[in-house]
């Protein structure tokens, strides 16, 4: 039988020098996967060599129209724990959609659970993924568990199940709470609230930086829901009137994901807010910030000093953390020592010390920052300046040797220097300490499958403040259109809009004389700092995001 490499040259996908400097002491399928990590090969290309190497067809599921009916006959721990997916059934056999179709045990369990004869379709990893996320979905079996939930509360509103603290995954309040979850983590969700209403407890998923509506409870299973979450993040149960917060940590697809956990007292019950810290998201490389090159060069010139302040301001959700998390990435090395102090500590990084704030304890941002101090540090990462006091040891520590980097919550960049002063930190205090300041946002990142050119005139473009040379073709500008890639929204994923602005000689010189925001940032942008909004269009222009996206965060 031909190997997925010769079947890979005889269809002209792959030039044979490649194959012939990987072939020696090698496997065929390590060749491949390394041509793949190269970008020389395409996963679509490998799965459609495999199809001809078993002498069965292949299969594009994002547009197959997908039997209901089929997806029905196989429990989804099975497809899931294989990574299959019924697709239709034809002659009596059922159409498996499957990445190894020589995978023996995966057809022998999915045989016997139709009881039907199977044959398999070849399809590609990731598109096969996320047809299992799109046909299997949670929301059936949630129906299902509240209805059961609700029965078991009966009419009483104040029923506090006493199976919330079980260990038994298959009690039914514990079945939908992981469920929620695992869903929530399934649809790339950042965030889970559940929400007590009058009538209803209300569950909603923050994706791409929207909420959306996912599944509506009653009332009654309110306690049970909002107990078993306490009891998973080692929250106080029987505390209901003061906000509290904790962690979970839950297997997911075989990677393990952390969820800070934060519950709020309504006038219906308590709120609870699940965020999801994936450390997936930590091995970035800062190009990966898709910030213009102007803006990384600005950036990269401030972070590789070996003393400073650099601040990334910007309201809750807008990214901070994953950009200071990657500029330590980038910073951290065996020779220099890096220390964190956050609340909470998001992402857990290798060899660097994280310190967790516990005011409980004393130990605050100001506290533990003057430990840091004694602790010679190279590098300090301060999750958030709150107060004076800290922001104070932060610029004597940035002045007197230390990278000193932090989050600071402004509308745009020169503000962070009208906002030190307005801590009472002395103004030429601030100019001498502060290198850099970069203001950022969250676009929803245009669908690369659907996105199509959007129809635009000209001054319409002008009325709204952007520009481009008059003397060439205006640009073009993609809008949202809808597939079943990105659940019919036009956005799939997002993407950071920037504002660097490097603190020079003549902007120091305002800071001394307490100028406002408004002067400050007149100047940088004489200086050529790149606007949040113009940063949002040129990103527009590269077809990245769509402009009402750019309206929606950077008005």
């Amino acid at each position: 039988m031909a190997t997925l490499t010769d079947i890979l040259i005889l269809h002209g996908s792959l030039p044979i020098e490649h194959v012939d400097a990987l072939r020696a002491g090698e496997s065929d399928e390590s060749v491949v996967r390394a041509l793949v990590e190269q970008k020389v090969l395409t996963e679509t290309q490998v799965a459609q060599a495999r199809a001809v190497q078993a002498n069965l067809p292949f299969v594009e599921l994002l547009d197959y129209p997908v039997d209901p009916a089929a997806v029905g006959l196989v429990a989804a721990t099975i497809c899931r724990r294989h990574t299959v997916l019924p697709i239709g059934i034809d002659n009596g056999r059922l159409l498996l959609a499957m990445v190894d179709a020589g995978n023996v045990l995966a057809i022998d369990d999915v045989r016997a659970a139709a009881s039907m004869p199977v044959y398999p379709i070849v399809a590609e990893r990731s598109d096969l993924q996320a047809a299992i996320g799109r046909y299997l979905r949670a929301d059936n079996e949630l129906n299902n568990l509240t209805n059961t939930l609700e029965e078991e509360s009966g009419p009483a509103e104040a029923a506090t199940f006493g199976n919330a603290d079980t260990t038994d995954e298959d009690a039914p309040i514990v079945r939908f709470v992981n469920l929620l979850v695992s869903q929530a983590i399934q649809d790339k969700a950042s965030d889970i609230h559940i929400e007590p209403g009058e009538n209803d407890l209300r569950v909603r998923y923050r994706i791409d930086g929207v909420l959306h509506e996912m599944q509506s409870a009653p009332r009654s299973i309110k306690n049970g829901v909002i107990s078993r979450l306490k009891i998973m993040s080692d929250i106080d149960i029987a505390e209901r009137r003061k906000p509290q917060d904790g962690r979970m940590s839950v297997s997911h697809g075989g990677r393990k994901i952390d969820l800070r956990v934060a519950t709020l007292p309504t006038v219906w019950g308590e709120k609870v807010v699940m965020r999801i810290l994936d450390n997936t998201n930590t091995s970035l490389n800062v190009r990966d910030l898709a910030m213009l090159d102007h803006n990384l060069a600005a950036y990269q010139a401030s972070y590789v000093k070996p003393y400073g302040m650099i601040l990334v301001t910007g309201p809750t959700g807008s990214g901070k953390s994953t950009t200071l998390y990657t500029t330590l990435g980038a910073v951290a090395r065996p020779e220099i020592n890096v220390i964190t102090v956050e609340d909470p500590v998001e992402y857990r990084m290798a060899g660097i010390n994280q310190v967790q704030v516990n005011t409980k304890a004393g130990l605050t941002f100001a506290s533990a920052l003057r430990s840091i101090l004694r602790s010679d540090p190279d590098v300090v990462l301060l999750g958030e300046i709150r107060d004076h006091e800290t922001a104070q040891i932060a610029i004597e520590a940035s002045l007197t040797g230390h990278l000193v980097l932090s989050t600071l919550h402004t509308n745009d960049a020169p503000s962070a220097i009208t906002r030190l002063t307005e801590m009472d930190i002395e103004p030429f205090l601030v100019g001498s300490a502060l290198d850099c300041v970069v203001a950022q946002r969250l676009a929803r990142r245009l669908c690369e499958r659907c996105k199509k050119p959007a129809v635009i005139d000209d001054d319409y473009l002008t009325r709204l403040g952007f520009s481009f040379a008059p003397h060439r073709a205006p640009p073009t500008i993609y809008q949202p259109n809808g597939c079943s890639s990105c659940s019919q929204t036009g956005y799939r994923g997002r993407i950071a809009i920037h504002e660097v602005m490097t603190v020079t000689e003549e902007i120091e010189r305002l800071a001394v004389g307490r100028a406002s925001s408004t002067e400050i940032g007149r100047v940088a942008r004489e200086q050529g700092m790149i606007g949040l909004r113009d940063d949002g269009w040129a990103k527009a222009q590269l077809g990245l995001t769509s402009i009402e996206e750019i309206f929606r965060v950077a008005s």
